[in-house]
């Protein structure tokens, strides 16, 4: 059978110029949507981590351990589809604050206390004190848990330890599409933050002044002066939380040698200084919460791991 006719040049000519356009246009579309999709990422991860920078600034700018654990609860709850807190206590996780249930699901999590034994998954987080994923089944996660939450058979559960010091003492978990980076780092930095943020009584304030003038040398200030005692305390609070939180490994082997401040002595000192000008200097009452800090925090209430060269109580 003979072929058919021989296509024109004009036709060749046109078909050629066609096929020219549409790769040029398909070159054009491919390099403007990579450039649209690497610019959206781009867009996303800035605002994924300006979001991050400033829930970790208002963690820092917690007052007591409610504050702290609403704070993280709702940072968490913005990289997750829920979150939750638990606090350990005795082999007993107790459910503290929840986001991204009903408010009855809210209700009946506070009342929550969840043998280890029945969590398997949430034992191991304590026990490791290592980050955990999981299935989120009745028996993982234990029957109340998933069932409280509404978990789907296919559903993951991330567990994030807090631990500070040598004890876990709250579990962070959450579910759903999570950036699991992002609620570890969250973690850590509550961890870091948890051991110095206990609530203190007025009592506990000037707790270092000459004896017998503690209570009614507080109660003797102005209001200026006790704001900015409090003032100083949560800026020691927040000076050794983020020692601990960026020099880890500093902090542990100051500790084995009992010279923390040889092996933290760039930050002891800027922070030390930064006290003395401005809580020190200004107020003849002021009292060195960052030494009591250090004390209590690094040490672990023993100042003898501080070292013989620290320089001891601001004078």
């Amino acid at each position: 059978m003979a072929s058919g006719a021989p296509t024109p040049p004009l036709r060749r000519l046109l078909d050629d110029h066609v096929a020219d356009l549409y790769r040029e246009v398909r070159s054009i579309f491919e390099v403007e949507a990579g450039a649209r999709i690497a610019e959206a990422c781009a867009r996303a991860k800035h605002e994924a981590a300006a979001e991050l920078n400033q829930a970790i600034r208002r963690m820092k700018l917690a007052d007591d351990s409610d504050e702290l654990a609403a704070t993280l609860l709702d940072a968490a709850g913005s990289f997750a589809a829920g979150a939750a807190l638990f606090f350990v206590d005795a082999g007993t996780l107790r459910g503290a604050r929840v986001r991204g249930v009903s408010e009855e699901a809210a209700a009946a999590f506070r009342e929550l206390s969840i043998p280890l034994t029945e969590a398997p998954a949430l034992a191991g987080a304590v026990e490791t004190r290592d980050p955990v994923i999981t299935a989120a089944t009745p028996a993982e996660v234990s029957a109340q848990l998933s069932s409280l939450i509404g978990h789907s058979p296919d559903e993951r559960a991330f567990v994030f330890p807090i631990a500070p010091g040598e004890r876990v003492a709250g579990l962070l978990y959450a579910w759903g599409p999570a950036d699991a980076a992002a609620i570890e780092l969250l973690a850590q930095v509550a961890a870091a933050l948890w051991a110095g943020i206990r609530p203190r009584a007025s009592s506990e304030l000037l707790s270092i002044a000459p004896a017998g003038e503690t209570i009614s040398a507080w109660e003797r200030l102005s209001p200026e002066e006790q704001a900015l005692h409090l003032r100083a305390q949560r800026f020691a609070r927040v000076q050794v939380a983020e020692m601990r939180l960026r020099h880890p490994v500093e902090v542990q082997t100051g500790r084995a040698h009992k010279n923390l401040f040889g092996a933290l002595r760039r930050p002891i000192e800027t922070a030390r200084e930064a006290f003395r000008e401005r809580f020190f200097t200004p107020c003849p009452s002021m009292v060195d919460y960052l030494h009591l800090e250090m004390v209590r925090t690094l040490a672990n209430d023993d100042p003898e791991l501080l070292g013989k060269e620290y320089p001891g109580i601001l004078a």
